[in-house]
Formats: structure tokens, C-alpha cells, sequence
């Protein structure tokens, strides 16, 4: 039996690279852990330990629980370092193919958008899309990937001003004005309070924007073919568009992780983190998000953070998340969810810890908003819940042309306009859901190294963006993972 792995010369506990005492992943104690001792991974607290522990025994959600974490906060104070390995990932300019908009944006896919304003509209949108696939309208346009069908539950019974307005505001816009949106055509009902009058007013009368409603056009069946003649209209402009050389400095990446495991921390998350320094070398935008996943972890984003505002910025939301939670009957240490805890993880601080080893050691250069533009290069944080369909919507909204998640324990993700690249954290999963994972990082536990990993990476988002597919968009995933972060009251 192999040897468990310590992270940290610090460390009180390992991590079991196969089962033993436990499943592979968990942890053990390396030494004896006094009752109230803090339990240490990575170098950090990730819990206190509720009963003795002897050397040898299973640590985990029995003898181990959420408690304070380091508080500590040095803003700036790696900033240094951050900028050194910024420095370090500097080379040879890197390239896709892509599709040049309008306006300076680089888009990966070549899509026609239909957006629901709000749930009224779901039906006939997702009818029309449907009713044009059948149809084979899209045949004779092989430049277009697909007309998506962007519904939702909201757009009414709601406040028609405040954060839930404007962030469903930013993702409808952000999802018509996409990069990788062709055209767009927005879908009311009419009298709803997301008005597509004001969606003009974000988009301008550009030649991509579109918008029709249900009651001007004499209702459902009207509307669906008033759609799909529009759609027909807008084929033949979208088809035209072609692939060109564009540098990587264009790409805005999203960072996702579910279903975590033990080892999302040690292989999959950190290799992420090695191309994200890579891509944020080249000028490309890298996106970190989930707030209630960093929460533990924050000071690894604070203390790299370029200026104090940004500080500022991501305490607040933390603070504004404690409040939420706890006005919801909830903690943030609700989350790991079962999945996480059957895969090892423990606490959030645990899961906290690796988690932000996506987001690499450069400089954070931009704290944003759900679904606000991502304009900075380099590392950004957006605000989202750790619900993997809502915080990937925001990203992209953004501006994300491409979404890399990571999983451990498995996961059926994909997304519109914008693919999602999976990467597995273990080889087991990797065996096990090949159909759905597009690379595995497992092999880093028998001696890939973290930076050949993050290179292989980089080369698949290469690959990706210029039109390579995922296992995703091979088995058609994405059309019902558009799901928008409803914030406020439904009234």
C-alpha cells in the first residue's frame, strides 16, 4: 500500500492516495490531535477537531468541524510575488482561431441567440429552436453552431429597479452581445417588467439586436413563426462569418469546479491554476468565482490583490454573504454539500483551500459584479453563488467565451454560447465517465508535473476555442444549464 501524501512539511493530517482506513482522498492523522486542535492541510486551518485523534485514524465530518478561520488580512502584501509569477509565465505569444466581432471581441463559437425577457417567452423560444432543428434549417449554414434558446423563470414579479434587476438585465444583455452570438433576438410577452425598450438601451440598435413579443404579434403560434422567419433572415449573415488568427490575450475563461473530491485540491485545481497563470502571461482574462467557495481562503485572493479598493470590494461581498446566509437560516459552512463530504472534503475551509488554487498566484487585478463585463486582463473574481449553472451563467454573461471546470466526483455540465471543458481530478473518474470528461489530471498523482499538466491545458483551450469540440457539446449539453442568479423578493 502506497505511502499517504502530505501537502505541507506543516501538516497533521494525509491524504490517502487509496483506500485504507478510509476511501481514497480522505484524510488521516499523521500525528495525535488533541480535542480542539486545529486540523491542518496545505499548511492551514481547515477545522478543529471535536475528539481526540490518535496517529493513524480517519479525520473527517466525525471528529473534525467548522471553526474560525485566519483572519489576518495583509492586502497587497503578496503582491510581489504575484507580479514575479506573473514574470515567470511570460513566452511566446499564443494564438487561436476565432470569430472577430464588431467592436474589437473575439468570439469561439458562431451561435444565434434567442433570449427570453421572461418566462412567459420560455415556451415559444424553446418551440422555435426546436421547430428550426427539425426543420434543418441550419443545414445549409455550416458556419453556425446552433440557434439556443435562452429561458428562464424570471423577468416579472419583480422589482423593476436594484441588484435582481440589474443582474438579469446584465445577463440577458451579456448573453445577446456574447462573442460567440452571431445575432441575437430578444422575446417578451409584452407587458412584463424586463422591457426589451431597455434592453436597447444597453445593446444599442446594433446589427445583431433583435426583439419581438408575443402580444404584438398575435400570440403563441404567431410568435413561434414570426421567430423562426426572423431566424431564417439571419442565417445567411451569421453563416459569412469565418475563423481568423486572434491572440490568446482575447480569451475571457471562466473557472468552475463540482462535485469536488480530496484530490481536487492536489491535481486538477492547481494544474488550472498553472494555466491560468499562463493565460494571464499572455494578457487573457481568467475568472474566478462561487464567493461562498473561497470563504476561508480569501486571504490567498486579498493579499495579491492589486490595489486596495479591490480589497475592499471582495470583503464586502463576503460580508453581504455571511449576512444572506444567516438572515436564510443557513451558513456558509452548509457547504461542502454530501458529494463533497463522501469524496473527503470536510469543511469549507477545507474545500475553500482548493478551490481558490484555480485561480494560480498572479496579481488579482478585478473584482466584478454577477454578470458584469470582464475588461481587466490578467485574474478577476466575480461574485456568483457556488451553484454551478447560476455562477457559470454570470461568467459568461462577462463576456466568457470558454468555461473550465474541474470535477472529482463527476459532472454532466455544459453551457451556451460559451463550451465548458471538464478535467478530471482522478483517474477512476476519468475511467468511469470518459464520454464526458475532456482530460485527466489524475496522472499527476504517478509523476505528471503540475506545470506539464497546466500546459496540456492551455493547449486544450487553444484547441477549443478555435473550434475544437468538447465532450459536452458532443452529447448536445448546455440548452438547460442558462439559469440566471434571481436576487430580491418575487412578488
Amino acid at each position: 500500500m502506497s505511502e499517504p501524501l502530505v501537502l505541507n512539511a506543516a501538516d497533521n493530517v494525509a491524504i490517502l492516495t487509496e483506500k485504507g482506513v478510509a476511501p481514497a482522498g480522505h484524510k488521516v492523522a499523521r500525528v495525535a490531535i488533541a480535542q480542539g486542535a486545529a486540523v491542518i492541510k496545505y499548511g492551514q486551518t481547515i477545522g478543529y477537531a471535536t475528539a481526540p485523534i490518535a496517529a493513524g485514524d480517519h479525520v473527517h465530518s466525525h471528529n473534525c468541524a467548522f471553526g474560525a478561520h485566519d483572519r489576518d488580512y495583509r492586502p497587497g502584501s503578496a503582491l510581489p510575488a504575484a507580479e514575479a509569477a506573473l514574470e515567470r509565465h511570460r513566452g511566446k505569444a499564443l494564438v487561436f482561431q476565432g470569430y472577430h466581432r464588431a467592436g474589437g471581441q473575439v468570439g469561439t463559437r458562431n451561435f444565434i441567440a434567442l433570449v427570453a425577457t421572461v418566462n412567459c417567452s420560455a415556451t415559444v423560444i424553446r418551440r422555435a429552436a426546436e421547430e428550426l432543428r427539425i426543420e434543418g434549417a441550419l443545414v445549409p449554414f455550416p458556419n453556425v453552431d446552433g440557434v439556443v434558446a435562452f429561458a428562464h423563470g424570471t423577468g416579472c414579479g419583480m422589482a423593476d429597479s436594484g441588484p435582481g434587476w440589474q443582474a438579469l438585465q446584465r445577463v440577458l444583455t451579456g448573453h445577446a452581445g456574447h462573442p460567440n452570438v452571431g445575432a441575437a433576438l430578444f422575446v417578451g410577452l409584452g407587458c412584463e417588467v424586463m422591457q426589451i425598450a431597455r434592453m436597447k438601451q444597453e445593446l444599442g440598435e446594433a446589427a445583431r439586436f433583435h426583439g419581438l413579443t408575443i402580444q404584438d404579434n398575435g400570440g403563441t403560434r404567431a410568435t413561434i413563426e414570426a421567430i423562426k422567419a426572423r431566424v431564417r433572415q439571419m442565417l445567411p449573415q451569421v453563416n459569412a462569418a469565418t475563423r481568423a488568427p486572434a491572440p490568446a490575450a482575447a480569451l475571457r475563461i471562466g473557472l468552475q469546479c463540482g462535485g469536488s473530491d480530496g484530490f481536487s485540491g492536489i491535481t486538477a485545481n492547481p494544474a488550472l491554476g498553472v494555466a491560468s497563470d499562463i493565460l494571464a502571461a499572455q494578457g487573457a482574462s481568467v475568472v474566478l468565482s462561487e464567493t461562498p467557495e473561497i470563504y476561508g481562503a480569501e486571504r490567498l485572493l486579498l493579499d495579491r490583490a492589486a490595489r486596495p479598493d479591490l480589497a475592499d470590494r471582495l470583503l464586502e461581498r463576503l460580508r453581504w454573504w455571511e449576512d444572506y446566509t444567516a438572515r436564510n437560516g443557513a451558513s456558509l459552512d452548509n457547504n461542502p454539500s454530501p458529494g463533497n463530504k463522501a469524496g473527503g472534503l470536510t469543511t469549507i475551509l477545507e474545500k475553500s483551500l482548493g478551490a481558490v488554487a484555480k485561480a494560480g498566484a498572479t496579481p488579482l487585478n478585478a473584482v466584478l459584479e454577477y454578470g458584469e463585463p470582464i475588461t481587466e486582463p490578467g485574474l478577476n473574481f466575480m461574485d456568483t453563488p457556488g451553484y454551478d449553472p447560476v455562477s457559470a451563467t454570470g461568467q459568461i454573461a462577462g463576456g466568457a467565451q470558454l468555461i473550465v471546470f474541474t470535477t472529482g466526483r463527476g459532472s454532466a455540465f455544459g453551457s451556451k454560447p460559451a463550451p465548458t471543458i471538464k478535467l478530471a481530478t482522478n483517474d477512476r473518474l476519468y475511467t468511469a465517465m470518459r464520454d464526458d470528461m475532456d482530460m485527466n489530471c489524475g496522472d499527476i498523482m504517478s509523476g505528471v508535473t503540475l506545470e506539464e499538466k497546466g500546459r496540456q491545458i492551455v493547449d486544450l483551450i487553444l484547441r477549443v476555442a478555435s473550434g475544437e469540440a468538447t465532450k459536452s457539446e458532443d452529447l448536445g449539453l448546455g440548452d438547460n444549464e442558462f439559469l440566471p442568479w434571481q436576487i430580491g423578493a418575487v412578488v
